[in-house]
């Protein structure tokens, strides 16, 4: 279980347990820790989506390179032969 849905699994326990006991102060403190974890999770979704665009960068630059290596071997070749 991720650290996200840990905090809003314990977060809703609080909450449920303060309205059960009448206690707001813990109700408060469930529903912000509840935040948390949705904060935790936002934040890894976007670290993975950022590892996902530094990859896909790095596989477009490794193309780019492959890409100009093959046109220096090309006029390598016709240097070559001319």
């Amino acid at each position: 279980m991720s650290d996200g849905m840990q905090d809003k699994v314990e977060g809703k326990l609080k909450e449920t347990e303060g309205k059960l006991t009448d206690d707001t102060m813990r109700e408060k403190q469930g529903e912000a820790q509840q935040k948390v974890g949705e904060a935790k999770d936002k934040a890894r979704d976007a670290w993975e989506d950022v590892k996902d665009t530094v990859e896909d960068v790095g596989d477009d630059a490794e193309d780019r390179v492959d890409e100009l290596d093959d046109t220096d071997d090309r006029v390598a070749e016709r240097s070559a032969t001319s």
